[in-house]
């Protein structure tokens, strides 16, 4: 006999956690289905910086639901250590924002007013000099910086263990498994179908990353969702730890509660290729060393690899399925996962239990992008 359930969440990362974690909060117990393991992919592996005032979109259509998510993190945070003893360690660290060129100095010049305007914390011009004193190991060859006072950053995978532990005691299941379609009958979901049999449900939400393309049969709509890779290092450092995040363009390094330092990223078109590889460490390493060249001799502990989901325009989907009635998106954070997974999650939660939801999810759609009809 099937089990039934009233949602089916397809995903066991940051978004379907999420959508499960409100649905329980608001009475709604849910089933999550994973392939691999919870987080194991981009949720798992991820640095954890929230900063909602940069980034694709922003400002622009992702700011809202950016600024959102950083606001949502700490009640979060506050939650879930109370629900199951797990922290997920949300705070806030300062991040510097390093210019070696002109022409670095002139992009920034010409965004920091936008930036400043969005109100997210206090952003501000520094000089080099100020910039050496906040953090004396960074390069001779920084010409100024942006201080960012206060974005935050969480541990990623605590924070998906907690939320495993919170949607569990609340009722909602965890389990294994491939699904491999949908059953609509009169345009509505009725059953979620996996290898090994189906599971009846009212509701089912597709949280699958940079899978999310494999579900285009199942809605009749293509899901333009692709995998971005991105590599970290861990790496152990003599010297005090680097309180302030770092960055320049796409690297980043900043001590974390381990003890080591965390430096990234890489943007690889390498499709479902997940392993780490010799050229992504030397180009990360590069970047952490023109940052911060005392880092030349850190000794290398771990290196991790992870896909994450982007779109064409890198603006999350995110809402109902046109077309197919008991059926939601919730993809395509790409490097912004863990800051948008709580108001994704809620979005989605607050339209399948009222039927409305407060955050703005137009430019979001799937159908923006022309919506080519496939056979379900």
């Amino acid at each position: 006999m099937a089990e039934t359930t009233d949602v089916v969440i397809v995903g066991g990362g940051i978004a379907g956690l999420c959508t499960a974690y409100y649905l329980a909060r608001a009475g709604v117990t849910s089933t999550i289905i994973e392939k691999d393991s919870l987080g194991s992919h981009a949720s798992g592996f991820a640095f954890g910086e929230l900063t909602p005032s940069r980034g694709s979109g922003i400002p622009g259509p992702l700011a809202p639901l950016a600024m959102e998510g950083l606001r949502m993190h700490p009640e979060l945070t506050r939650a879930l250590r109370e629900d199951t003893g797990i922290d997920p360690g949300f705070h806030l660290r300062q991040t510097l924002v390093l210019m070696f060129t002109e022409e670095e100095l002139a992009a920034e010049r010409a965004t920091l007013p936008a930036e400043q305007g969005l109100g997210c914390y206090g952003v501000r011009w520094v000089e080099a000099a100020e910039a050496r004193a906040m953090e004396p190991r960074i390069s001779d060859r920084v010409l100024a910086a942006v201080c960012l006072e206060g974005p935050g950053e969480v541990d990623p995978y605590r924070l998906v263990l907690a939320l495993a532990g919170a949607v569990e005691k609340r009722g909602c299941t965890i389990r294994t498994g491939h699904v491999t379609g949908l059953q609509v009958e009169a345009g509505r979901v009725r059953t979620v179908r996996l290898e090994t049999g189906e599971i009846p449900c009212d509701r089912a939400v597709l949280a699958t990353g940079p899978w999310a393309a494999e579900a285009a049969t199942w809605i009749g709509t293509a899901i333009p969702v692709r995998p971005l890779k991105g590599e970290i290092i861990r790496l152990r450092a003599s010297g005090p730890p680097i309180e302030r995040r770092v960055s320049r363009g796409h690297h980043y390094a900043a001590s974390k509660p381990d003890g080591l330092v965390w430096a990234g990223t890489t943007l690889e078109e390498a499709g479902f290729d997940d392993g780490p590889t010799e050229q992504a460490r030397q180009s990360i390493t590069d970047g952490l060393v023109a940052m911060l060249p005392s880092l030349l001799d850190a000794q290398l502990v771990e290196h991790t690899a992870c896909l994450r989901p982007v779109t064409p325009d890198w603006l999350p989907i995110l809402g109902p399925v046109p077309g197919v009635e008991g059926v939601y998106l919730a993809t395509g954070a790409g490097r912004k996962g863990i800051l948008l997974g709580p108001p994704m999650g809620k979005a989605v939660a607050d339209l399948i239990t009222t039927g409305a939801t407060d955050i703005t999810l137009d430019a979001f759609e799937v159908g923006r992008f022309g919506g080519d009809e496939l056979t379900p």
